[in-house]
């Protein structure tokens, strides 16, 4: 074979595409994820591609390509056979291999973000080699490996049904055996939602994964040397990014007016929703069409994240079995609709649509029932065999401190916030002896916290009180600045969360009403003497005055005595600054 240097960057650029996928997973799946949970999380990750690599080398790949058989390949450990005849041109051996490896590690790392934060981590790497090695392996022989769906025409160019909806598949049955997070459900079985540490990582995932995608479906035309290759990966390109963006548009809307405001992390997954619809015929409709399936992705992914929660009771907290499952289960299928036979890369067939009757369609509905059937069979014995032995859930001890603490012995994904002097296990401090400082020795408490009774020329009437103010945090600065300007420097600030008679607002976060009872507030403590208590109450309510629900309460407390530890000074004295 005479080997395409265009050809073969082409190919190898999508398979870096594609696998920097894995950091876009990893960034969904921590962010709509809680923090304690994070480091697993991305160990999962990383592990799914570390493990699908040498089996997809040792086994996957013969399954998949080693034969023209109807249903698998053959058994070629270490792929030393002849793969010649299903080379695309121009593209050497190793290069369509890394490029197939990537996509393989892609099904797999669908399956932890529905699964995320009670499964042990043993399970997940025993069921992502199951899916590895066998299961995507099999199901990718009949669609690309020349096995008998390819041969009917069922059209995937890319993956919604091969790489997706198995992924989806494997989540939603591994959640529904996994059972939902502790507190997810009510014993009514209402849900409740669980919030995501951080947006901002979600959001970074969505992008990383938007921007992937060009290569996911871009470069799998595998060639790139001739003119009307040129002119399909420009039109991929365009209905991928078309679709996507006309879903989140269409999620933006369908949440903006059933929950009175734009839900951002349903958003998210609409872009991906439409990513995923528009993966199986990219290669072959056009941009209106394109639109269309973006448009109908939007609703199933909205709709099908509820339906998910809400009747079938499946904790997924990413929403992978909306986004990837159902979403690419319906894009497969809209394929038969909106698919124009000339445009197509790969076979001739053309969609209802475009004038190409029921048969295609029909082929297209035959392959999504038959691969779900397949997989869901496949999957689920993988899953009760690793329950029945091994064991698929962490304990409720494990759940609740946190995989990070547990599997992993991670004490925090955030380091920067952890105390310097973390004591290890045996109880030895982590410091060196040399990092102590040289002249530091024990003392008697009694000498290292020197209490000393000063005088006061303070009036007997004049008391000490301490205000308590819970307030809004759009009002904390503002409280701040009056507070100095009448002479109260000294206070402490946090973060809290609560409520008062109103009980929370009605919120919703995924399209489940959000226990919002506890709202985020800021808690201000200071204790005063010189400065007249009714003035600082004075100062306060004419800051913090909005007249709606939620403007916050002040108490107050009478104070015994307040020491200043480094001085030894009390009452008055401690209260006063410093010159």
């Amino acid at each position: 074979m005479q080997f395409s240097a265009v050809n073969t960057i082409w190919v190898l650029l999508g398979a870096a595409l594609v696998f920097f996928m894995q950091a876009g997973f990893a960034m969904v799946e921590t962010g709509f994820t809680r923090a304690k949970n994070a480091g697993n999380i991305i160990m999962k990750n990383l592990m799914d591609f570390c493990i699908g690599t040498p089996l997809y080398w040792l086994f996957g790949f013969g399954l998949m390509f080693g034969s023209s058989s109807l249903a698998f390949g053959t058994f070629d450990p270490m792929i030393r056979g002849d793969y010649s005849a299903i080379l695309p041109a121009g593209v050497p051996l190793w290069a369509f291999v890394i490029f197939q490896t990537v996509f393989c590690a892609t099904a797999a790392t669908i399956v932890s973000g529905a699964m995320a934060e009670r499964t042990k981590f043993s399970a997940y790497c025993v069921y992502s080699a199951c899916i590895s090695a066998l299961i995507y392996p099999v199901s990718g022989h009949w669609i690309w490996g020349g096995g008998w769906l390819s041969q009917m025409g069922f059209h995937d160019f890319a993956g919604s049904t091969a790489v997706h909806m198995v992924g989806g598949l494997c989540a939603l049955i591994g959640a529904a055996i996994l059972g939902p997070r502790i507190g997810k459900y009510d014993k009514n079985g209402k849900p409740k939602a669980i919030l995501g540490h951080s947006l901002t990582l979600g959001a970074l995932g969505v992008f990383i994964l938007w921007f992937c995608w060009f290569g996911f479906n871009g470069a799998s035309t595998v060639s790139m040397g001739s003119d009307t290759a040129i002119e399909t990966a420009g039109r991929i390109f365009m209905t991928t990014n078309l679709a996507a963006a006309v879903a989140a548009l269409a999620v933006l809307a369908i949440t903006w007016i059933r929950y009175k405001k734009p839900d951002v992390s349903m958003t998210l997954n609409g872009a991906l929703a439409g990513l995923v619809a528009i993966t199986a015929g990219c290669d072959t409709v056009t941009p209106f069409g394109a639109a269309v399936i973006g448009l109908i992705a939007g609703v199933i992914v909205t709709f099908g994240i509820e339906f998910v929660d809400k009747v079938l009771k499946v904790d997924d907290p990413v929403g992978a079995v909306g986004v990837h499952f159902l979403c690419g289960a319906g894009g497969t299928l809209l394929t038969g609709l909106f698919a124009k036979h000339e445009l197509s890369v790969f076979g001739e067939n053309a969609g209802l649509f475009y004038g190409g009757g029921f048969k295609f369609l029909g082929v297209q509905a035959l392959g999504v029932v038959s691969v779900c059937a397949f997989v869901g069979v496949a999957i689920t014995i993988v899953f009760l065999v690793i329950k029945h032995t091994m064991g698929l859930r962490c304990s409720r001890e494990e759940e609740i401190r946190g995989l990070d603490v547990t599997e992993h012995g991670l004490m925090s994904s955030y380091a920067d916030f952890m105390p310097m002097n973390v004591q290890v296990l045996d109880g030895s401090s982590e410091l060196e002896p040399s990092d102590a400082l040289p002249e530091e020795k024990p003392v008697p408490v009694a000498q290292a916290v020197r209490v000393q009774r000063m005088s006061s020329d303070l009036p007997d009437h004049l008391k000490m009180t301490k205000v308590v103010m819970i307030i809004k945090q759009s009002k904390f600065e503002e409280l701040k600045s009056a507070m100095n300007g009448i002479g109260v420097t000294g206070m402490t600030v946090t973060q809290v969360l609560g409520c008062g008679m109103q009980k929370g607002a009605s919120e919703y976060y995924r399209g489940v009403p959000v226990d919002v009872s506890l709202l985020p507030k800021v808690k201000v403590e200071f204790v005063v003497c010189k400065v007249p208590v009714d003035t600082v109450v004075a100062t306060a309510k004419k800051v913090l005055y909005t007249g709606h629900i939620g403007d916050g309460k002040i108490f107050i407390y009478d104070v015994e005595n307040v020491i200043k530890v480094r001085t030894g000074e009390e009452g008055y004295d401690a209260l006063q600054d410093e010159e």
